[in-house]
């Protein structure tokens, strides 16, 4: 055999292989050939025989998986999972043990480290193709998330970039809208996709004019029709979805020019009519406008800014979510303070 870590090419695998790449760990070269027999016709593999190898193969070449052995000289897999978790490079790649030990305490702490899985030696090939079928399907469906936030998140970026010189406006108030969550009781997950909905709630934006968009006065009445439009566009953009993040974005689009007292648009919507995620990136969208120097006008202070939330409590927001945003103000601040619009020379 080999020297089992060299580069796969050394077992006739041609560079470019399109099939997910599984990285196997372990001192013993007898225990690799036996992973490469079972795994070979369908993964690209990559071997190593300590962990310092394998830290710097996964570095390198971005594995999908690692199959991870625990009792090797050195540096062994316990230490090489801690080392994977603790590098932002590495920290999601996948990290199944097979090994030898075999005790209850012995797998909590492999789970403990954040290991996925745990394979017991000798291997049974069944199991090692179910177990890094199942762990590598997880990464695709993972992937796939992570894909569309991402597309959700570039086009709401892609309206704010219309009439904002960064677009770093729906990053602020975004992060707004989810600490308000939090403090109204919501679950991690859902304060999570308030987060990711939240930048398309002006995507409509990109169907108004710049003429009108970008104006640096007021709107004449015609114009304030056109401009309205945009919650219709963005609606139209987004689509129709049951449930979901999109369906979290929609109604966001749709309820956040709305007011408490049924002063808004465009459904003159009063009170807990309006949708409650609406009525939390409103609050984010109005104190991040106001504390934002923009081309027409100064940017107002956080005591300015609290002071009129406050004001329009009953009138445009919802009294109680204003309360609880008022409560965040410290958590708020560090948001608007990490990202901060900065001066062209400062950039």
């Amino acid at each position: 055999m080999d020297t089992p870590d060299k580069r796969i090419d050394a077992y006739g695998i041609a560079a470019g292989d399109p099939r997910k790449t599984v990285l196997c760990v372990d001192d013993e070269p007898s225990n690799l050939q036996v992973l490469r027999q079972i795994l070979q016709a369908d993964y690209r593999l990559l071997f190593a025989r300590d962990g310092r190898r394998a830290i710097e193969l996964a570095e390198v070449e971005q594995p999908d998986l690692v199959l991870l052995d625990v009792m090797m000289p050195g540096m062994n897999g316990h230490d090489v999972c801690r080392a994977f978790k603790a590098d932002s490079r590495l920290v999601r790649i996948p990290v199944i043990f097979v090994t030898a030990l075999s005790d209850v305490d012995d797998e909590a702490r492999g789970f403990d480290l954040g290991a996925v899985d745990y394979i017991t030696k000798p291997v049974s090939p069944p199991i090692v193709r179910a177990r890094v079928r199942t762990h590598l399907s997880l990464v695709s469906v993972h992937d796939l998330v992570e894909t569309r936030l991402q597309v959700i998140q570039r086009l709401g970026l892609a309206a704010e970039y219309k009439d904002n010189e960064t677009g770093l406006h729906v990053i602020r108030m975004s992060h707004y809208a989810q600490i308000l969550a939090r403090a109204a009781g919501w679950t991690e997950e859902m304060a999570q996709d308030l987060l990711h909905a939240a930048p398309m709630h002006d995507v409509g934006k990109i169907g108004i004019p710049d003429h009108i968009l970008r104006k640096p006065g007021k709107f004449d009445d015609a114009e304030w029709e056109i401009m309205k439009t945009h919650v219709e566009i963005g609606v139209r953009i987004i689509g129709e979805h049951e449930t979901g993040l999109l369906a979290v974005a929609r109604r966001i689009a749709q309820g956040h020019h709305e007011k408490w007292d049924g002063s808004g648009y465009p459904g003159g919507l009063r009170g807990t009519q309006i949708p409650v995620e609406a009525r939390m990136v409103a609050i984010a969208d109005v104190f991040d406008a106001l504390t934002t120097e923009r081309p027409y006008k100064k940017a107002w202070t956080v005591e300015d800014a609290c002071a009129l939330l406050v004001e329009q409590k009953e009138k445009h927001f919802d009294p109680h979510l204003v309360d609880l945003f008022l409560d965040c103000m410290p958590q708020i601040l560090d948001v608007k303070e990490r990202w901060a619009e900065r001066s062209p020379d400062a950039r």
